[in-house]
C-alpha cells in the first residue's frame, strides 16, 4: 500500500464533514445501526463528533465502542466510481475539561450553531480512534489503509489566531480562494481550520477543504501558501507523494 493511497484516503476523510455512523445495535442485539452525523477532525487528524446522551447511537456506543464511520465523495452522480472510506474505529467520550474545551473551540468554527444546544442539552463530544480503514478509490482502487491520520501541527493557539487575522484582515484573499477553487459562492466564506496539507473554509453550513500545493509544516509556510494563492490565478496542482 503506497504512501498515495493513504494520502487520498486521509484527503476524503478532510473533504467531507459529514458521514454515515454505524454501530452495535443495544435494542436490537447483531445488527448494525446506521445514523448521518457531522464531524471534523481533532488535533490528530480523527473525526471528532458531537452527539446527544438520548441519541440510539449513545446507547449503543455506551455499551459498545466498535463502531465505523462511511464517508464518500458529496454529489457524486455514480456513487461506485468514486471514492469512499469506511474508518473502522472505537468511539471514546471526552471527559477531561481541558479536552472538551479544545473539541469545543475548533468544533464550533466548523458548526457555529451547535455551540447553541451543545450548551443547552445533553451533549457530548466523542472522538472516534482508528483500528483501520477501507479506502475504495474507484472501481478496482481497493486497499486496507493502517495508517491514515495526521496529526494537525498548528491545533490550539497556532491556528486559531491564523483563522482569525485571515477572517479579520483578510476577507478579499478568501473570496479569491473561494473563486479560484470554483466553488459556490452563495454566502461570504470564512476560514475554519488549517492544517498541513490544506484549509477548511465554511459558506453558511456547507465547509470545503482546499489543499495546499505542498505541505506546510510551520506558520510561516502557512503564511507564504496564502499569500501565494491570493495572487494566483489558477489553483496550482499539489505535490506527488513517493510510494
Amino acid at each position: 500500500m503506497s504512501a498515495q493511497v493513504a494520502k487520498n484516503a486521509r484527503e476524503l476523510l478532510l473533504k467531507e464533514y459529514r458521514g454515515a455512523l454505524a454501530t452495535q445495535s443495544k435494542a436490537m442485539p447483531g445488527f448494525p445501526f446506521g445514523s448521518v452525523v457531522p464531524y471534523c477532525l481533532d488535533d490528530q487528524g480523527r473525526p471528532l463528533i458531537l452527539i446527544s446522551r438520548i441519541a440510539q447511537h449513545t446507547h449503543n456506543l455506551q455499551k459498545d465502542p466498535k463502531c465505523s464511520l462511511l464517508v464518500g465523495e458529496r454529489e457524486a452522480t455514480d456513487v461506485q466510481a468514486v471514492g469512499r472510506l469506511t474508518y473502522l474505529a472505537e468511539a471514546e467520550k471526552l471527559e477531561q475539561g481541558a479536552a472538551i474545551e479544545a473539541a469545543a473551540e475548533r468544533y464550533y468554527r466548523y458548526f457555529p450553531d451547535s455551540a447553541n444546544y451543545h450548551k443547552a442539552h445533553d451533549f457530548d463530544f466523542w472522538v472516534l480512534k482508528p483500528v483501520r480503514h477501507r479506502y475504495i478509490g474507484g472501481f478496482g482502487a481497493i486497499h486496507w489503509v493502517d495508517q491514515l491520520t495526521l496529526a494537525n501541527p498548528f491545533a490550539g493557539q497556532a491556528e486559531r489566531s491564523m483563522v482569525e487575522h485571515m477572517n479579520s484582515d483578510h476577507a478579499k484573499a478568501i473570496a479569491h480562494y473561494v473563486e479560484l477553487a470554483g466553488l459556490p459562492a452563495s454566502e461570504p466564506a470564512q476560514l475554519a481550520g488549517i492544517d498541513s496539507e490544506g484549509m477548511h473554509l465554511r459558506m453558511g453550513q456547507s465547509v470545503h477543504w482546499l489543499p495546499f500545493a505542498e505541505s506546510c509544516n510551520t506558520p510561516t509556510q502557512v503564511r507564504e501558501a496564502l499569500v501565494s494563492l491570493a495572487h494566483a490565478q489558477v489553483w496550482p496542482k499539489k505535490e506527488a507523494v513517493d510510494a
